[in-house]
């Protein structure tokens, strides 16, 4: 271990700690309610993952933070600790988002080589991140048009929202981090390919989002959608 994994550690923790202060700030001081401090502290969260590339030389430190979330999301959840997190009606989503984001860097985060595949996680995360979260908000805010698949109740306005945001954002991971400081011994895609990619991905990460009940999309969304980016590579 290093003494920037140290350094890195130390600000993940700091980093974390703050955003669940903020968020209580925001609930108690100002009357946030829960459902946007809870977007909130899941944007956050999952931007962090940028901190980690910047920060971490080693893959099995990097995951550290977010792989000791799981225990402390799931304390959080199950006691109610933190209600700009959890409510009475909370589902363990917040245990979902950190196992996945655990997984997906330790199967896929390589950044001594020889190749690094962290560009296909962070898209998946990205796709949790900024268009589950959106969906979510806009769903609540102007879905006017519901829908149900199983058990799992949406809006077409909070799907559109979901697919708009997941293919803006995988894109741009596509296209800017392989090849770039946080991420150089990956293979850069070229913008076509990038597009496309990112299409095929937000159109699978909608229909995971949308099937998915009570916080599991903090899990299937990630998976299905890195899980696509990692097909459609295998064909660049």
């Amino acid at each position: 271990m290093t003494n920037n994994d140290f350094i890195g550690l130390a600000i993940s923790y700091v980093y974390a700690i703050s955003l669940l202060v903020i968020g209580e700030g925001l609930r108690r001081l100002f009357g946030v309610k829960p459902d946007l401090t809870r977007k909130v502290i899941h944007i956050g969260a999952g931007m962090w993952v940028f901190g980690v590339l910047l920060l971490f030389n080693h893959w099995e430190i990097g995951i550290i933070p977010f792989a000791s979330f799981i225990g402390l999301n799931y304390l959080f959840y199950r006691y109610r600790v933190i209600g700009a997190m959890d409510t009475q009606d909370s589902s363990p989503g917040t245990v979902y988002f950190a196992i996945s984001v655990t997984l997906l860097f330790g199967l896929l985060w390589r950044p001594d080589g020889p190749v690094d595949s962290v560009a296909i996680a962070v898209a998946g995360i990205m796709a949790m991140t900024w268009g589950d979260a959106l969906a979510a908000l806009i769903g609540r805010r102007f879905g006017q048009h519901k829908y149900q698949v199983g058990n799992s109740v949406r809006s077409w306005e909070g799907s559109a929202a979901m697919f708009v945001a997941s293919t803006v954002v995988i894109f741009l991971v596509l296209l800017l981090l392989p090849g770039s400081s946080l991420s150089p011994l990956a293979k850069p895609f070229s913008l076509a390919w990038a597009l496309l990619t990112a299409v095929i991905t937000a159109t699978f990460a909608t229909l995971a989002e949308a099937v998915s009940p009570h916080g599991t999309d903090n899990l299937s969304v990630p998976l299905v959608a890195a899980g696509v980016v990692w097909i459609v590579m295998q064909g660049f």
